[in-house]
């Protein structure tokens, strides 16, 4: 955002930014800021060949989350494995996520990661979802039951097919 000269003093202000609802934007969030920096960290890895093992980096994010998110995220990383192993697991802005070619297909989202109700699990444009002129790409999820679980594996075969 640009700055401008305060006309009496010489100093500089910052301008500030509203919304369409004339609410003045405090910017991104702490939690919005940190996914960021994570996602360059991942990004500045990738550009230095170095060779991330993105196995390792799921499971070090997952073992991160707090509980339920931790439970679920573990689930969803042996659901996923087995349902399509040909992803390669990775980390995407800090989060679970499951790659083809290098792009992610599908991510999982605790619900700490933004203070949300609900866990999300979502899917990328790479995903084979189409389904006439809308379908969905995100999941909340609160539990994984038998049934989740039975959806998610056939969500997740249909993606890479």
């Amino acid at each position: 955002m640009a700055e401008r000269k305060s006309a009496k003093k010489g100093t500089q202000k910052s301008a500030k930014r509203t919304t369409a609802t004339g609410k003045t934007s405090k910017g991104f969030t702490a939690d919005e800021r940190a996914a960021m920096k994570e996602r360059a960290r991942e990004l500045k890895a990738a550009r230095s060949g170095g060779k991330a093992d993105g196995e390792s980096d799921v499971l070090a994010a997952i073992a991160k989350m707090p509980e339920p998110d931790r439970a679920m995220a573990k689930r969803l990383h042996t659901i996923i494995k087995d349902s399509a192993p040909g992803l390669s697991p990775k980390t995407w802005y800090g989060m679970p996520a499951y790659a083809k070619d290098g792009k992610v297909v599908c991510f999982f989202r605790g619900a700490h990661k933004f203070k949300e109700r609900y866990a999300m699990f979502g899917f990328n444009d790479t995903a084979n979802l189409d389904n006439g002129a809308m379908w969905p790409v995100a999941f909340a999820l609160t539990e994984l039951t038998a049934a989740e679980e039975a959806k998610i594996r056939a969500l997740v075969k249909k993606a890479v097919s």
